[in-house]
């Protein structure tokens, strides 16, 4: 059973807060499937720009009643996001219309198809659903209270289908507010490197299925209307699972970047509207990638890169994070002339071990880099900057915990900002070998320096992957600092024979203070934060042991057999292992501002074993 329209849900208007709001409104998709959107607007009539959101986590759904321990948690570290609104018609990740109203801005929040109070059948980031997303924007561009200009805002899975829906290059999208969203749906979604991460299965078991059309009276109510946030018809759960795709099996089924991926994928050179790209240094491993690669790849002439910490979801909501969309789109939206015609094209909060550090630069990466390549040595296992002149290797369990190589203490503040890079030469026993890179950092007394990440508490500075039979390149896309991996063939290794392997590690922020050590652990599994559990957020399956619920344990992806064997790592005078590192030299009249710390030293380490020219950026 595939509904069109849920005839019970019956439109209505109400003037409540300071906002006339139009609940439940109709919107007829080009197959007559007919999608909702409540839409926020000024008492007083006029035609106002537009901030829209379109995605499936129930628009009546408040964040207060779906994610509770996120929202406790955002609440009692920032008391400036509740200040100032009711906290009534919240939602999660998405902006709070009792904050923009006021400045003369209709909110419009739309249920994806199949989704909250949406008919349909569901199928996440699909070219449906993105022609759907298009044709939303077009509806809220042509209203009468509309000026015919359409922002677009929101977090995660909000952003990453602005990325998409942008290559449609709706005629009424002016701009875009892309917050921590990914772009590539194969390299930052679903596989890291070629390895199958479970997130997305995961994901759709406790984000979507729980708040998917049909549920009627056993979903959730509305705080603000009382109704039933999935609509009033109740489904079977056979409709209801015929009225999804099966997006884990799906997935599985696609182990290479094939047209289900690029289908779900930005295409830079079509996106071309105004944006504002904000991205977490914490985010790894999912949202950070595709904001920086959008910055750097969108043909988009007005663009601008922002880069926080903390949590996912918390910058969106606080004074510093509202603010800055507020004056973007004022800008765009509004043509006001407030100032941000001289915002810096990029803004970093710069991360230091207990603070983070405002600053504007010009480019991504920074232009003054100074790449440096530091060696590892398996002998001594440590990383240096010049080569160690003599064969070595080193051998771990493949599904193990790894080797890690560390530099000497440093001897005076040093900035590591930009993405990170590495070449190792490597040989398996077997026909395979998953390789998990993390970039970590050590006190003098050598306890690990971890971060509040985007949504694990313990998350080390960088973290990259690759599977050795996805090790080709794609030479036209590759950076010196970005190499980029065609995953279109898989190719089997040798048993024994040594594989050149180039190793994207994601962008990165760390001011490392004198006296602490820069590491680098070749891993055959996932990081796990030394210290234990970081405890549990209530829309995530697993505890937070330090990659959060973004993992690769998959036993289909990851068979003993194929996985399970020896990876030794290897260095001779020909062939040379590294890390390619951004040190950035201090700038001139860098902000002072200080953030509050959010980051510390924590449990010991465990396990430890023991020049390139500048790069441009655009």
């Amino acid at each position: 059973m595939d509904t069109k329209t849920d005839a019970t849900i019956v439109p209505r208007s109400e003037t409540r807060d300071g906002m006339r709001i139009d609940w439940n409104v109709p919107i007829t998709m080009d197959d007559g499937v007919v999608l909702r959107a409540d839409v926020f607007g000024p008492a007083r009539p006029g035609k106002y720009p537009v901030i829209l959101s379109y995605g499936p986590y129930a628009k009546g759904l408040a964040f207060q009643d779906g994610y509770p321990s996120a929202w406790n948690r955002m609440v009692e570290q920032h008391p400036d996001v509740t200040a100032g609104s009711s906290n009534l018609y919240q939602s999660w990740e998405v902006v709070d219309p009792e904050k923009w109203v006021p400045h003369d801005y209709v909110c419009v929040r739309v249920d994806s198809r199949g989704c909250g109070c949406s008919p349909g059948t569901i199928d996440h980031w699909s070219p449906r659903e993105t022609k759907d997303f298009h044709d939303c924007i077009e509806w809220a561009g042509v209203q009468d209270w509309s000026n015919g200009k359409v922002g677009l805002s929101g977090i995660s899975y909000y952003a990453i289908n602005q990325w998409h829906v942008a290559g449609l290059q709706p005629p009424h999208l002016a701009a875009m507010c892309v917050w921590e969203g990914c772009a590539d749906f194969y390299r930052e979604m679903t596989h890291h490197g070629g390895i199958l991460c479970t997130f997305p299965k995961n994901w759709y078991d406790m984000q979507v299925k729980t708040v998917q059309y049909g549920l009627g009276r056993r979903g959730a109510k509305s705080r603000a209307t009382g109704e039933p946030v999935c609509g009033a018809e109740e489904l079977s759960d056979e409709e209801l699972a015929r009225n999804r795709c099966d997006f884990g099996a799906e997935i599985l089924s696609h182990p290479l970047d094939d047209d289900y991926h690029k289908a779900r994928t930005a295409v830079w050179e079509k996106v071309t509207v105004p944006f504002l790209s904000a991205a977490n240094w914490g985010g790894q491993p999912l949202h950070p990638r595709g904001n920086f690669e959008g910055f750097y790849r969108a043909a988009s002439k007005e663009k601008w890169l922002e880069v926080h910490g903390i949590e996912h979801w918390t910058h969106f909501y606080t004074d510093y994070g509202r603010e800055l969309q507020l004056k973007f789109f004022d800008h765009v939206l509004h043509g006001k002339d407030n100032g941000w015609r001289d915002q810096p094209p990029v803004f970093l909060q710069v991360r230091h071990v207990d603070k983070f550090v405002p600053r504007a630069e010009s480019e991504w990466p920074l232009a003054r880099t100074q790449w440096t390549r530091l060696h590892l040595d398996p002998t001594t296992g440590t990383l240096g900057r010049e080569p160690s002149g003599r064969e070595s290797r080193v051998s771990f369990a493949a599904l193990g915990d790894g080797v890690t190589f560390l530099t000497a203490p440093f001897t005076a503040e040093s900035e590591i900002t930009g993405p990170m890079a590495a070449k190792l030469f490597v040989s398996s026993t077997t026909a395979d070998a998953d390789l998990f890179l993390v970039v970590r950092a050590f006190s003098p007394d050598m306890k690990e320096v971890t971060f509040q990440g985007a949504i694990d508490p313990h998350t080390p500075v960088a973290q990259g992957w690759l599977r050795a039979s996805h090790r080709k390149l794609d030479r036209k896309l590759s950076e010196p600092w970005r190499p980029y991996h065609a995953h279109d063939e898989k190719q089997p290794l040798t048993p024994g024979e040594i594989y050149e392997l180039d190793i994207e590690v994601w962008p990165t922020s760390i001011v490392i203070p004198a006296g602490y050590r820069l590491g680098l652990t070749v891993r055959g599994k996932d990081y796990v934060w030394p210290g234990g559990s970081g405890g549990r957020l209530s829309n995530f399956k697993n505890e937070l042991t330090g990659c959060g619920p973004f993992l690769h344990d998959d036993p289909d992806d990851r068979p003993a057999d194929v996985f399970g064997g020896t990876t030794t790592l290897h260095v001779t005078g020909t062939k040379q292992s590294w890390l390619l590192v951004p040190f950035i030299p201090a700038p001139a009249g860098a902000v002072q501002k200080v953030e509050p710390a959010v980051a510390g030293v924590t449990s010991p380490v465990h396990g430890v074993s023991g020049r390139g020219g500048a790069v441009k950026g655009r």
